[in-house]
């Protein structure tokens, strides 16, 4: 079992906000973070793996990482930190990378199978592709079999198709090593694939905590389906409007009637739902992921 329960004063710039975290995480689970920018994800994570400070308390296990009077440095923790930029060494090939963590060559070449590197060992880290690189960096995070693995949005800058390959192996790797895993993400599908709990931070504030597939299948009244997406451009055909619509990596066209279209403009973010085969656009609520 995880303990947290933390508290931390952050400055932006919309001003001061207080980042309240409680929570309690179970051995093994994974768990996803969201939230809008500036809401004080990257910011917990910090916390965790002791890259920052704050007022509280996390207790791992039977171990405090902090308390009052108590705080273990980042080396002390076994934590495991997934960036999204990679954060690798890149005067250094791919197999020193894990080596420079742990010396055990044996779990070295064990993480560099499941990841399809091995091959690629010797291999500087800037000759790798972006997806290449953050498998490096996954197993990297790995070598000290932590207690506790972070990952912040690393899947962000990759195309669809590396990143579904990916996500596979995130979880792959989390079966077979069974750690406790806090994902940072947007991508609801991300969330939906890899994680069973989510919680949603607002304001440094938790606003939503529950099992991860059924808030991102959360809708209103008798919906089969709700999106939300932004409103690129009205166009009028005859009597009828067409809205083309940005859902995702998806740009959609949807059959609007003169009501719908007075109360969205461009550039808008619009929620599409529909109940049987005639969907309905409107006006989007506060976007939580």
């Amino acid at each position: 079992m995880i303990e947290i329960d933390i508290k931390k004063t952050l400055h932006g710039s919309c001003g001061s906000m207080e980042l309240g975290v409680d929570i309690s995480l179970e051995e093994g689970s994974f768990c996803a973070l969201s939230g809008q920018s500036g809401s004080g994800k990257t910011t917990f994570l910090r916390i965790l793996a002791g890259l920052e400070k704050a007022q509280g308390k996390i207790k791992v296990d039977e171990e405090i990482w902090q308390s009052d009077g108590l705080f273990l440095p980042p080396q002390k923790r076994r934590i495991g930190f997934v960036f999204q930029d990679y954060a690798l060494f890149n005067n250094m090939n791919v197999e020193e990378n894990l080596l420079f963590v742990n010396k055990d060559a044996a779990l070295v070449k064990y993480l560099l199978d499941i990841t399809e590197l091995l091959e690629l060992k010797k291999r500087a880290v800037g000759t790798l592709s972006g997806g290449q690189k953050q498998r490096v960096a996954l197993a990297r995070a790995l070598m000290n079999r932590p207690k506790l693995l972070l990952m912040d949005e690393p899947l962000s800058a990759l195309d669809p198709a590396i990143r579904a390959k990916l996500q596979s192996e995130i979880m792959s790797l989390h079966k077979e090593f069974k750690t406790t895993t806090i994902l940072v993400s947007h991508d609801p599908s991300e969330i939906y694939k890899l994680a069973s709990r989510m919680i949603v931070l607002n304001n440094g504030k938790i606003i939503a905590d529950g099992l991860a597939a059924e808030l991102l299948l959360k809708t209103s009244g008798s919906q089969k389906f709700s999106f939300e997406g932004e409103l690129l451009e009205i166009k009028k055909v005859d009597v009828i409007f067409i809205a083309v619509i940005a859902i995702g990596a998806q740009i959609v066209e949807v059959v609007a009637n003169e009501s719908e279209i007075k109360g969205v403009k461009v550039g808008s973010k619009v929620k599409v739902s529909a109940k049987a085969f005639s969907p309905n656009i409107n006006p989007a609520s506060r976007v939580l992921i």
